[in-house]
């Protein structure tokens, strides 16, 4: 069993069964990994870069500032964020992930384990090798899941995209770029200037 679990974090596209977050909690593993759908995927093959952190860093400081007092909490990676859909039983959880920003409203959705259920803004900051699942498999399961704000971060192109969901689809707003200022439909009153983000 452990080396076929190896096997599919090196091979991350190989089917090879479905997994839970049962399993997931008795997995001993050096490189953190997520499960989209009961597959197991690595999360980076090397640790994010300088401009990776730096956008981190201002988005988790700029959110903090803003919700501080407020009932809406910020977290960053690792943290897990476990989407339920039959049940919340562990056994029948098969998608976990590890956003790299995410705010939380409802605090009945927070445990000693991280998050049980849709995160109301996710943000996920592009690294080499990683976009195809950060546009396609974790925009299916957030859209599913309900996550009301998914904004993808790419930093060497210095854009932004917002995608909101209207009626349980998400609708992608234009890119924003340094120039910008953007808001969050999901927290009223917040503003982002890009050039703090990009800037350096």
């Amino acid at each position: 069993m452990e080396s076929k679990k190896s096997d599919v974090v090196n091979e991350p596209d190989i089917e090879y069964g479905r997994y839970s977050y049962a399993d997931y909690l008795t997995w001993e593993m050096d490189e953190m990994v997520e499960l989209i759908k009961g597959k197991i995927f690595k999360r980076a093959a090397a640790a994010p870069g300088m401009s990776h952190q730096r956008i981190s860093v201002h988005l988790v400081a700029a959110f903090y500032a803003f919700l501080k007092g407020k009932t809406c909490q910020v977290f960053h990676a690792p943290f897990d964020v476990r989407l339920p859909v039959k049940s919340k039983k562990n056994s029948d959880i098969d998608t976990v992930l590890q956003p790299d920003i995410c705010v939380v409203c409802d605090e009945s959705k927070l445990d000693k384990a991280g998050c049980l259920g849709a995160p109301d803004l996710v943000v996920e900051i592009l690294s080499p090798g990683n976009n195809k699942r950060e546009l396609k498999n974790k925009f299916e399961v957030y859209e599913e899941a309900g996550v009301k704000e998914y904004w993808v971060i790419h930093p060497n192109e210095q854009t932004l995209l917002i995608y909101s969901l209207v009626d349980g689809r998400y609708q992608a707003s234009r890119f924003f770029v340094p120039e910008d200022e953007v808001t969050s439909a999901c927290l009223p009153g917040f503003t982002l200037d890009l050039e703090d983000i990009f800037g350096q």
